[in-house]
């Protein structure tokens, strides 16, 4: 190979540098694969945000002026970190789940990447995809409902992309483990949506008791979205430091978790 790279362009590859066009190709690819269908990647996940505002609105007909604002400026943040958890996950596990069903993984592990490449470009296309979904939501929430304007900008960027980088791993390491597209919708519809479904994205938690809020506090979506509704709103029901440390560490835990599946070829691998 060295020999054959040599012959074509007068030098020797230099593998222990970093792989930076192939790793700028693989994100190409995976942003490529969810732009190509973004009605169904992008628009649907807005809309399906939309109307579920719709609903939390009209179901709660008794709220009325200050509390009906205060009410849908406390669901906006809730509802993007949704936006970002759900597409982030769905995005790396779709595309590593594909690409196994269909024998191109191949495509994937044969170029000269590192394991450390080939997760960086597969989470990098999976933020992508969920802070894209992250800001149309915001938009269209802005247009129908209100506009909220963050107070602490830090806390919008951090938890924002530290949400999309744990769920982007979630749904990596998902997708690798996962042999058909029915053991992805058990990890969705049994994990990722429970735990964020009863993370507060929709109530404070102190309205639980004790043992609730306990369960609550070591659920890490929890962090996410409470760390985001911080920085949105200036308001939160935990500390942010606590949520910072946690989330940094769950995220590093996981980043190492990834590198050494892909490096071992764990069901990767004839």
């Amino acid at each position: 190979m060295n020999a054959l790279m040599k012959a074509q362009t007068g030098k020797t590859r230099e593998f222990s540098r970093a792989n930076w066009l192939g790793l700028w190709t693989l994100y190409r690819k995976e942003v490529a694969r969810f732009i190509r269908v973004g009605p169904q990647t992008l628009l649907a996940p807005m809309v399906s945000n939309v109307l579920l505002m719709t609903v939390f609105v009209v179901a709660f007909p008794g709220r009325s002026g200050d509390n009906s604002l205060e009410f849908i400026r406390f669901l906006i943040p809730g509802l993007i970190m949704m936006g970002i958890l759900n597409n982030a996950s769905a995005n790396s596990s779709s595309s590593m789940m594909t690409s196994k069903v269909n024998g191109s993984i191949t495509d994937v592990l044969m170029p000269p990447l590192s394991p450390v490449e080939l997760a960086v470009g597969y989470i990098s296309g999976a933020i992508t995809r969920g802070i894209l979904v992250a800001f149309s939501t915001y938009f269209a929430l802005s247009v129908f409902f209100t506009v909220i304007i963050p107070v602490v900008p830090w806390a919008v960027l951090y938890f924002g992309f530290s949400a999309a980088i744990c769920l982007s791993m979630v749904g990596l390491l998902s997708g690798i483990w996962a042999e058909k597209f029915d053991q992805l919708a058990v990890v969705n519809q049994f994990i990722i949506m429970p735990l964020s479904m009863l993370s507060g994205t929709f109530y404070h938690i102190n309205v639980l008791s004790d043992f609730f809020q306990m369960i609550s506090k070591v659920n890490p979506l929890f962090y996410f979205i409470d760390g985001l509704r911080y920085g949105f709103l200036g308001e939160a029901d935990s500390n942010i430091m606590t949520g910072v440390i946690f989330t940094a560490v769950l995220n590093i835990v996981l980043f190492i978790v990834c590198v050494r599946v892909l490096k071992s070829g764990w069901r990767l691998k004839a």
